[in-house]
């Protein structure tokens, strides 16, 4: 007996830097964790006060429809009205378990065993695992700080002329860069992924994260054929009620629903209806405010860039992310996976090495999360300086 030759992924690195942060707390040390892509705020007050009443009131927690509730699809319908003036037709909204969830059935949808999926290298290593997972070919685009870390049309057209590509992923913000693709060159992707018949997979988790100097863009916007990815995890900060959604299209709605009743039957029922709160004004107000944070949380770090001696920072226009090199302050340190883990146990600061978003020139970089808020970075800031100087003595 032996397990999958398909199951054979690595681990999420993130995953495993958690359960050592949980080890140290429970010997009472002081640990600061950035590592995670966890927002500090939680779910807005009027989620969480809708999920106090749902214990009590005699909602049906059952079965949902697949595709989740009406009235919370009905919602995300007006929310992509509000923030992208785009009408959206409820029953191509699918909600799911996560944007894992959805990750999982976009990718059973839309792609065969053996097909070439393209994506971006630094990238979160979820995209590259579950493709591999389910026998797809995954296409790595070295993308750095000339390509603003995201990928070019002639980077597509060099890899499709080497085989063809069956889709393409895309995440804007980035996960761990924290970097945009405008509005122009979003649709010239998409127009290049549609003529030849590409399929444009989006992952739109971190809209509402920005810093606003680059609007946020929605590939349906562009192209009806493409998969658009969102959640309710980063800019409502309610990762661990596990609802994300996924804008179908139409030739994939049948598909996807098939997938997901045998897969989940629904999404978590509770966390449904309490979403529907995070939709009023005050939810939205609570949710900028978070992001008001995350952007004082950046300036902090971008201010101590000199300082810190680290270089080819990525440009951080949203989520909640700073990517960058520290290749000349890593001592006696064979990579930044051995950097981070006695940063951890020496300094009680948890970050995340950038091996797990790129397992080539990964060992340079870090990935810092900024979701913990500004006061929680100025301090780790200051640990990391002396774990720096430490190693120069």
């Amino acid at each position: 007996m032996k397990p999958s030759r398909r199951s054979t992924v690595p681990p999420f690195a993130v995953m495993s830097i958690l359960n050592r942060v949980a080890q140290l707390r429970a010997q009472d040390r002081q640990v600061i964790s950035l590592c995670a892509g966890e927002p500090s705020q939680g779910a807005p007050s009027d989620v969480r006060r809708r999920a106090a009443e749902l214990m009590v009131d005699r909602t049906p927690l059952g079965y949902t429809e697949t595709f989740g509730i009406k009235p919370l699809r009905r919602e995300i319908a007006a929310h992509y009205r509000r923030w992208y003036s785009l009408d959206v037709d409820e029953d191509q909204i699918a909600l799911t378990t996560g944007s894992s969830g959805a990750f999982l059935l976009s990718f059973l949808a839309a792609f065969d065993h053996g097909d070439r999926v393209a994506l971006t290298r630094p990238g979160y290593p979820a995209y590259r695992n579950i493709l591999a997972s389910l026998g797809c070919q995954v296409v790595e685009l070295a993308c750095g700080p000339v390509e603003r870390f995201q990928p070019t049309v002639e980077m597509l057209e060099a890899a499709h002329a080497a085989a063809p590509l069956a889709g393409l992923v895309v995440a804007s913000p980035a996960n761990p860069t924290g970097t945009m693709i405008d509005r122009d060159h979003l649709a010239d992707l998409a127009a290049w992924c549609r003529d030849r018949e590409v399929r444009l997979v989006s992952d739109e988790i971190y809209h509402g994260i920005t810093d606003h100097t680059i609007a946020a863009s929605c590939a349906w916007e562009h192209d009806r054929e493409s998969i658009v990815i969102s959640s309710f995890s980063k800019y409502w900060g309610m990762t661990g009620w596990r609802l994300g959604w996924s804008l179908v299209p139409a030739d994939l709605v049948s598909t996807f629903d098939a997938l997901a009743g045998n897969f989940a039957l629904c999404p978590p029922v509770p966390a449904q209806h309490a979403a529907i709160a995070a939709f009023t004004e005050e939810s939205y107000r609570e949710a900028d405010a978070a992001v008001a944070g995350f952007a004082d949380a950046r300036a902090i770090v971008l201010d101590a860039i000199d300082d810190l001696g680290w270089t080819g920072v990525a440009p951080a226009d949203g989520a909640f992310y700073v990517y960058a090199g520290i290749g000349s302050q890593l001592g006696q340190h064979s990579d930044s996976e051995s950097w981070c883990e006695s940063l951890l146990e020496e300094h009680d600061v948890a970050l995340t090495p950038g091996t797990d978003f790129d397992q080539r020139d990964g060992g340079g970089a870090v990935r810092v999360s900024l979701a913990a808020g500004p006061e929680a970075v100025a301090a780790a800031l200051i640990r990391i300086l002396r774990f720096q100087q430490s190693l120069k003595t």
